[in-house]
C-alpha cells in the first residue's frame, strides 16, 4: 500500500505536526541494522546514560520512555508516597491536558495554582503549601513547573532556583516539565544544565518529540535515590521501549550535538517574527510576551474561524477570542508571511464591516 500526502502543507497548530527532522531520521537509520540487546542493555542507551551524566552531572541518570505523559506520570509518582500531592499552575499541561493520566494512572493529587502567566512563584506555592501532617489532607510533597510554560512564557534560572530553595525548605521536590526545555533555554541563551541542575531541579520529563524527534521522550533524575527506583516505574507504567535503541538514538542525536539548540531557536526565530507582524494588524493583539515558539493572540472568532480553513490552529479560549499558534523546526519564513497575508487579509475585510 502506498499512501502520501502534501509535504508542502504547514499549521501552526502544534509543534507535533511537525516531521521528523532529517538528521534525527539519520540517527535512527544508523541504529538499524543487526541485534543489540533489548530494554535498554543496547550501547546507544548506555552513551545515553554517559550523556547524561556529562551533561547534568555525576549523579544524573536518564530513562528513555514513549512519550511526554509517561515522562510526566513516572517522574512524578517516583516523587511522592501515595499520599502525597503535587502543587502546579492551573495552566500546566498536567492538569489541562494529560485526559486525568496523573490521577488515574498515578494516583496523584494535583493542587491547581492559578497564575496570570503560567509561572509559579514561592508566594504563589505557598497558596496550596500546607496542611503538613494533617491526615485529612493530601500532603504537598511536589512541586511541578514547566519550562516553557503552557502560555508560551520562560523562567529564568534565578526564578527556578527561587522555586527549588523555597519548596526543598518545606521537603518537597521539584519537577520540571521540559517538553520544549529547548526552547526555553534557546530563548534565554543558556545551557540546558543552567535550567535544571544548577538550580535545584530534582527531576526533568526531558522533551523530544516536540522538537523533531519521531517518538520519545526522557526523564532525567537529578538525586541518585531516585534512579534507583526508575527502572521499576517505568515499566510498571507501562513506558518500558524494547527496542529501545532507538529512541535512545534520537536523544542521543538532540542532545548530544548542537541539534536541540538549532532546532529551538528556528521555531523561536519564526514565532518572534509571526508575533512581530500580528503587533501591525489593526484589531489583532497579542495576550503573553511571545518568548518561546507560540504565540498567543485574540482575534475575532469568525475571522480565526475562516483563517484556519487554510492554517490549521487551536483555539485556546474561545469565549475571548484567545487562539494559539505554534511554530517548529521546520516551520519557514515563507509559511509565517503566507499565514501573516491570509490574516491581515480577513482582518481588513472584518474591520471593514
Amino acid at each position: 500500500m502506498t499512501l502520501s500526502h502534501d509535504t508542502e502543507l504547514r499549521g501552526f497548530a502544534s509543534d507535533n505536526y511537525s516531521g521528523v527532522h532529517p538528521e534525527v531520521l539519520e540517527a535512527i537509520a544508523r541504529a538499524n541494522g543487526g541485534h543489540q540487546i533489548a530494554y535498554g542493555e543496547d550501547q546507544y542507551t548506555e552513551a545515553l546514560d554517559q550523556l547524561a551524566r556529562d551533561s547534568f552531572g555525576p549523579q544524573a541518570a536518564i530513562f528513555p520512555v514513549f512519550n511526554g505523559t509517561g515522562a510526566n506520570v513516572t517522574a512524578l509518582t517516583s516523587l511522592l508516597p501515595r499520599w502525597g500531592a503535587v502543587i502546579c499552575a492551573s495552566t500546566a499541561h498536567i492538569n489541562v491536558d494529560e485526559n486525568g493520566a496523573p490521577e488515574r494512572v498515578g494516583g496523584i493529587k494535583l493542587l491547581q495554582v492559578p497564575t496570570p502567566d503560567g509561572k509559579l512563584t514561592p508566594e504563589l506555592i505557598d497558596q496550596e503549601a500546607w496542611g503538613f501532617g494533617d491526615e485529612h489532607r493530601a500532603q504537598p510533597l511536589a512541586v511541578s513547573i514547566t519550562q516553557a510554560t503552557e502560555l508560551g512564557t520562560v523562567y529564568t534560572p534565578e526564578e527556578i532556583a527561587a522555586i527549588t530553595e523555597h519548596a526543598h525548605a518545606k521537603g518537597m521536590l521539584v519537577h520540571l516539565d521540559g517538553s520544549r526545555l529547548a526552547n526555553a533555554a534557546a530563548h534565554l541563551g543558556v545551557e540546558l544544565r543552567e535550567l535544571t541542575t544548577d538550580v535545584g531541579v530534582d527531576i526533568v520529563s526531558l522533551g523530544g518529540t516536540k522538537n523533531g524527534l519521531l517518538l520519545g521522550e526522557g526523564i532525567l533524575t537529578l538525586r541518585e535515590d531516585l534512579a534507583a527506583d526508575m527502572k521499576y516505574l517505568r515499566k510498571m507504567n507501562m513506558q518500558l521501549g524494547s527496542k529501545m535503541r532507538f529512541i535512545s538514538a534520537q536523544l542521543l542525536e538532540l542532545y548530544g550535538t548542537d541539534l536541540w539548540k538549532r532546532s529551538a531557536s528556528h521555531s523561536n526565530a519564526m514565532a518572534a517574527k509571526l508575533s512581530a507582524a500580528v503587533e501591525q494588524i489593526d484589531g489583532v493583539e497579542l495576550v503573553y510576551p511571545t518568548q518561546a515558539n507560540g504565540v498567543f493572540a485574540q482575534v475575532p472568532n469568525d475571522v480565526a474561524d475562516t483563517l484556519r480553513e487554510s492554517f490549521r490552529f487551536y483555539d485556546w479560549d474561545r469565549a475571548a477570542g484567545h487562539v494559539r499558534w505554534m511554530c517548529s523546526f521546520d516551520t519557514a519564513e515563507s509559511d509565517v508571511d503566507a499565514f501573516i497575508a491570509k490574516l491581515s487579509e480577513l482582518m481588513a475585510a472584518h474591520n471593514a464591516h
